[in-house]
């Protein structure tokens, strides 16, 4: 009997290339998985690729990937501190990206090393950020003795205020002496910064108006110095104005318990004018502080508060990793919406059954 044949055939199509690139896939496939003491001897050495994989291993997520990052930071310990910490801040569009620029390449050239650790806002909605500060420092990105790593901010500050402490710890160990924290703008972020580094600076524009009553008071009260940017121009005599006005200012807080008091003086980045003497404003807080002890006080006060933080941290992630408690709060949150309980006494159960 002849064999059937369908008039139905499937012809063999034609193969498709794979999605990656597959030099890509070579890369990743040859990258080695290093050890602590060969990311801690890398680092050592100032080797900024080794450096760039730390902290990525630090900020990771991956539970797998905390051991070895906590292992590497403590190895690291004993070579950091050797630097000045310096928290700058201020409104979108008061010129952070060229201050920075201006001020890391005078500090470059002075012979300094400067890391560059921008905190970048993330979005609430797609959880991503655009961490865009090596565009916006051309100059300073490509620069031997200049070192920037922007950090996606998260959902939450205090993860930021962990993560960028320990980039810090890695920076100081790989030789950098001056470590710039740019953050995202005014708001709470200020206050977590605030709370690691040694010399807060405050970045200001001449006739901003009220847009910047509500904050003036509390960032203020918080700032070491008050730098008026874009003092060029036309806008020169308004600048020299508001620099007399928050001088004045500033004479009404209360002294601060470290003996400085806080400076306010004008600069343009745009044009490197007063750079040096933002420069000679830090170096004159850093020699008081150290000479009247404040600033190792200081230092002391930040790492116990960087204790309790991580505490805290713990606890809560712990609390919430716990699968009972996963599951009692999918049945409250219905209570809740339902309104058959309260949002407190949700709270209060969840509290009690985890004794």
């Amino acid at each position: 009997m002849e064999e059937y044949k369908s008039a139905l055939s499937v012809q063999e199509g034609i193969e498709q290339p794979v999605s990656v690139n597959p030099y890509f896939q070579r890369k990743k496939a040859s990258r080695k998985a290093l050890s602590a003491d060969e990311y801690v001897n890398g680092i050592l050495a100032h080797d900024r690729v080794i450096l760039s994989q730390a902290i990525t291993l630090v900020e990771s997520t991956n539970p797998d990937h905390f051991d070895l990052a906590q292992t590497v930071i403590e190895k690291c310990l004993p070579h950091s501190g050797n630097s000045i910490r310096i928290g700058i801040t201020g409104v979108p569009g008061v010129g952070k990206s060229t201050f920075i620029e201006s001020f890391g390449q005078y500090l470059t050239n002075l012979g300094h090393k400067v890391a560059v650790l921008a905190i970048d806002p993330s979005s609430e909605r797609s959880k991503g950020s655009i961490l865009g500060d090596k565009t916006r420092m051309e100059r300073l990105s490509v620069d031997p003795n200049a070192f920037i790593r922007p950090t996606p901010s998260g959902l939450t500050l205090g993860g930021v205020a962990r993560k960028t402490r320990e980039t810090t710890i890695l920076c100081e160990a790989a030789g950098f002496d001056v470590i710039l924290i740019e953050t995202v703008g005014v708001g709470q972020s200020e206050t977590i910064v605030k709370s690691m580094v040694d010399f807060f600076l405050l970045l200001m524009l001449a006739g901003a108006g009220d847009e910047l009553q509500g904050i003036k008071r509390g960032i203020m009260e918080m700032a070491d110095a008050l730098i008026i940017n874009k003092a060029d121009g036309d806008n020169l005599s308004k600048a020299t104005a508001a620099k007399a006005q928050y001088r004045s200012a500033l004479k009404l807080f209360p002294p601060n318990e470290n003996g400085w008091e806080p400076r306010a003086d004008i600069c343009s980045a745009l044009n490197n004018d007063g750079i040096e003497n933002v420069w000679n404003i830090i170096c004159q807080f850093k020699n008081l502080t150290q000479s009247n002890h404040y600033f190792f006080k200081q230092r002391d006060e930040q790492l116990i508060k960087t204790f309790y933080d991580w505490v805290d941290f713990s606890i809560k992630n712990n609390f919430y990793s716990n699968n009972v408690i996963k599951n009692k709060i999918e049945e409250l949150e219905i209570l809740v919406k339902e309104k058959k309980i309260s949002p407190y006494q949700a709270g209060s159960q969840l509290i009690e059954i985890s004794r």
